[in-house]
């Protein structure tokens, strides 16, 4: 028995052939980057025939989930929706509505905190949420809280990395996330602050199972793929600079791993698996990039045992209830352009 009728998971999106390409990116953009930056991240998607990889693996994601519920009993309907490509928010939260669905719990292969990875899915969903009769939301719809700390992403990192070092013993570990405006990274989670050190967090726990394993490479967190405006302060440094000094240094061996990204996006394809690959090259560098932990089984099931907690708390309003337990608070991670935007709110698997 759960508390919730259906599980959606919600991704960023992609678009899946050229002719997707211009709408997807003024959707992304929403008037807030340069025309020219558009322009040249539509000639990387047309490097890739226009297909982002992101949407098959969150398809994937989805139905791995789904094999590993079923295998602890619960066997719920799970539906996919992205931010910027089909299916939209509103579409799958309508179709769930018209199969009976109350009450629905949502998670972002996202799992750190800020504006963008976390409480602007919570507004879309609010704001795609069916209205009944009377105006008044028709679902239940809450989205699990950041993860960063949940211990199967550890495993599944080290479980990447063991085998990475194993070929490249002597290498320099760079562990990559999303750059964000470094405004956001201050406002990020409850109490501020949160994006940067989940990310330490969750290396210093990867690089301390490492040591266990008798593996201490040296190591440093880099960011990639800035879109915004150049007069906009971003989190730095960028990994291709980064990978310029350490050749400077005499570093000749770099093992890239990209920790802020669940699942192949373009920022993935492109920016590490091209450009960083590109950047090494012109400096006689070996460059490995470590693949995201996508359907990998240790974290799958770390991740399915966190949806089975929160699928069987019940959700609530009062100061004990498990959902006023939550990380997220209504003010947290603000939205810069819309101030006070109201989102759906952040649920938490019982104490954690």
């Amino acid at each position: 028995m759960t508390s919730f009728d259906a599980l959606l998971v919600a991704g960023f999106g992609g678009p899946e052939s050229m002719a997707e390409v211009p709408d997807f990116l003024q959707r992304v953009s929403g008037g807030h980057i340069p025309p020219d930056r558009l322009a040249e991240v539509e000639h990387h998607y047309a490097r890739f025939g226009g297909v982002s990889p992101v949407n098959a693996q969150h398809r994937a994601l989805a139905a791995a989930l789904g094999e590993a519920l079923v295998a602890r009993g619960i066997d719920v309907p799970i539906a996919n929706a992205n931010r910027h490509s089909m299916p939209y928010m509103d579409q799958a939260l309508a179709d769930l509505q018209s199969r009976g669905i109350r009450r629905v719990l949502t998670v972002v292969p996202t799992p750190y905190a800020s504006y963008s990875g976390c409480r602007a899915y919570r507004e879309e969903l609010l704001a795609g949420t069916p209205l009944d009769k009377q105006g008044r939301p028709a679902l239940q719809v809450v989205k699990l809280d950041p993860y960063a700390d949940l211990p199967a992403l550890v495993t599944a990192q080290v479980q990447l990395l063991r085998a990475a070092l194993a070929d490249h013993p002597d290498a320099h570990l760079v562990f990559t996330t999303h750059s964000i405006p470094t405004a956001m990274a201050e406002t990020s989670g409850p109490h501020g602050n949160a994006y940067i050190p989940q990310h330490l967090a969750l290396i210093d726990a990867v690089m301390a199972e490492l040591a266990a394993l008798g593996l201490r490479p040296s190591w440093e967190l880099a960011y990639q793929s800035r879109s915004g405006s150049p007069r906009t302060p971003w989190l730095e440094p960028d990994i291709n600079d980064v990978i310029t000094r350490l050749a400077g240094e005499g570093v000749r061996d770099v093992i890239c791993s990209p920790i802020g990204f669940l699942t192949d996006h373009m920022e993935v394809v492109w920016d590490l698996d091209t450009e960083a690959a590109a950047t090494a090259a012109e400096h006689s560098m070996a460059f490995t990039r470590v693949a995201t932990v996508g359907t990998l089984p240790v974290f799958i099931e770390g991740l399915a045992d966190l949806i089975v907690a929160a699928l069987s708390t019940k959700p609530g309003t009062g100061p004990d209830a498990p959902a006023a337990r939550h990380w997220c608070t209504p003010d947290c991670c603000p939205n810069a352009r819309i101030a006070g935007r109201p989102a759906i709110p952040g649920f938490a698997a019982g104490p954690r």
